[in-house]
């Protein structure tokens, strides 16, 4: 599951940062690290005869400071000036391999903005978009530095640090752009032999090329590391607890923390919520049929509109499903031309992709109403094309962000692959394609991705209960497309102080998306410590 950056910039051309978590992010990633739910799962997943919970759980680690980790811990940062005005910029070291760390270290970029008062200060509120693979330092800067609540800003030093292999943390480059584009492009839904070994060819080129860059760091880049860098920040920053929102796969690095640190957890908002306990192929799975479901709202409200080219008011969701499956495969036997200066054409790949770029956001449906207009009744693909390459972070330039490439490298190290060949694929394809007739066998095959991967997983699903930590606030949207409610609820439940905030509505993630619900709970969780009932419901 490509458990995407959120709060990142709106696929709408707007400068405020998203929440996303990009799952099976076609051709992108396999799930990132989540965890099974404590209920019985989806109807599909139990139908997929997919493997159940982990039942092992996150053990702390020990509350003293191991004396060869001293140096880390107890290291000064030298802030400097970032360029933006109002944040500084510095680098903190970690090691590599904290199991050996004489071994050597990695470089963290961190970036801060002080409290603005007035008001007490509380100390620094760490902030994490998602991904994984997504900046964080970008987020604080272009977002949460700037965009979140005055009150919070002002009692708080907002405080971000690119994990490792992120961003500007020694980032992992895996394709130049011109690969990238071919790999963006290539047939997901293989109709033959010949499309299947493309298919499999692409992912062990990308699998290869992330291995030649980094092969010591590509082995260091998990969550429970990545967690542990916080930990390290926390103790330099001079915070006694840490205080954190994260977002998307940002829960999971930070319901990871709490497990490996419990006295040191404070106030914790874990916003668009993993599920650690679930196998990969499971978080996939459930994560289609999340997609399906945001689909379907879509699709109720798009025949409502007067400019839906998917159908009329007398037309069901499903055939609006089945109108887009039958555009998809126009385009599969004929990309559309975009325009591009690069001379890329709209494939069916890339098509899909714009659409579920789309579903993160239903402040970006009228956008996808209108490129979907361009692309069936004009045959000009250049909208779908401007969503794609904005999930995808392809710069004007044809550069990409290295966003897919640390997204890939956690997620096969975080856990074993969804699949280990195509043969696995087709045999599940049944219940993907139940789960989402629509996304339902492009997801399944961009979960084989991790089975090429040139490192080894290090990572198991398991619980995480965080016996010990402050109360911790869990919040699920209830029709999320890349985070399912139900993982909220089962992270709630696995946390022994999980408080489940729920935001009925659509979308990715609830803080800062116009529920006056939502945020006063959770600006009164960190401005005063006093978490939100645990049950309570907005709109």
């Amino acid at each position: 599951m490509d458990t995407r950056r959120t709060h990142r910039r709106t696929r709408t051309g707007g400068t405020r940062f998203r929440a996303t978590l990009l799952t099976a992010a076609l051709l992108a990633t396999a799930c990132s690290a989540g965890g099974a739910s404590t209920s019985a799962g989806s109807p599909a997943a139990k139908a997929a005869g997919a493997t159940e919970a982990a039942t092992a759980t996150l053990t702390p680690l020990p509350k003293a400071t191991p004396a060869e980790l001293s140096p880390y811990y107890e290291q000064k940062l030298g802030w400097r000036d970032c360029g933006v005005p109002g944040f500084q910029c510095a680098t903190m070291k970690a090691p590599l391999d904290y199991a050996k760390p004489a071994d050597g270290d990695v470089r963290l970029a961190v970036a801060r903005k002080k409290a603005t008062g007035p008001g007490k200060r509380l100390g620094s509120l760490l902030v994490n978009p998602g991904g994984p693979g997504g900046s964080a330092i970008g987020y604080l800067q272009q977002y949460a530095g700037i965009g979140y609540p005055a009150k919070v800003r002002a009692q708080y030093d907002m405080v971000a640090v690119d994990p490792r292999g992120v961003a500007r943390s020694e980032p992992v480059e895996c394709l130049d752009g011109r690969e990238m584009d071919a790999y963006t492009r290539t047939d997901v839904t293989p109709d033959d032999a010949g499309e299947t070994d493309e298919l499999v060819d692409a992912y062990k080129e990308f699998a290869e090329g992330c291995g030649a860059d980094a092969p010591k760091l590509l082995r260091h880049v998990s969550t429970v590391e990545a967690a542990r860098d916080m930990d390290v920040l926390r103790a330099v920053l001079g915070d006694e607890k840490l205080t954190y929102v994260g977002a998307s796969y940002g829960t999971f690095l930070g319901a990871t923390y709490a497990g490996l640190f419990p006295d040191r957890t404070g106030r914790l908002v874990l916003d668009g919520a993993m599920d650690p306990s679930l196998p990969a192929r499971r978080l996939n799975l459930e994560q289609t049929e999340g997609f399906e479901t945001a689909f379907q709202s879509f699709a109720k409200d798009c025949v409502k509109q007067p400019d839906c080219p998917l159908g009329d008011k007398d037309t069901t969701p499903d055939q609006v499903g089945k109108n887009l499956k039958s555009f998809f495969g126009d385009l599969d036997a004929k990309p559309l031309p975009a325009g591009d200066a690069d001379g890329r054409k709209l494939t069916e790949s890339l098509a899909t992709t714009g659409v579920i770029a789309a579903m993160y956001d239903e402040g970006a449906w009228q956008q996808l109403r209108e490129s979907l207009t361009s692309a069936i009744k004009e045959k000009d693909g250049a909208g779908l094309l401007i969503l794609s390459d904005s999930y995808y972070e392809r710069e004007a330039d044809g550069g990409y962000s290295n966003l897919m490439f640390a997204n890939a490298a956690v997620n096969c190290l975080d856990l074993p692959a969804a699949f280990s060949s195509p043969d696995e694929v087709r045999d599940a394809l049944p219940d993907f394609e139940k789960a989402s007739p629509v996304f339902g066998e492009g997801l399944a095959w961009s979960s084989l991705n991790c089975a090429y991967w040139p490192v080894k997983p290090t990572g198991e699903p398991h619980r995480i209960e965080a016996a010990g930590a402050t109360p911790i606030v869990v919040v699920g949207t209830t029709r999320d497309p890349a985070t399912p409610y139900r993982w909220a609820e089962a992270l709630s439940d696995q946390l022994t102080s999980g408080h489940l905030l729920t935001y009925e509505g659509d979308g990715h993630t609830a803080y800062g998306r116009g529920s006056s619900c939502i945020d006063s709970a959770i600006n009164t969780y960190l401005l005063t410590g006093t978490a939100p009932e645990d049950g309570k419901r907005c709109s």
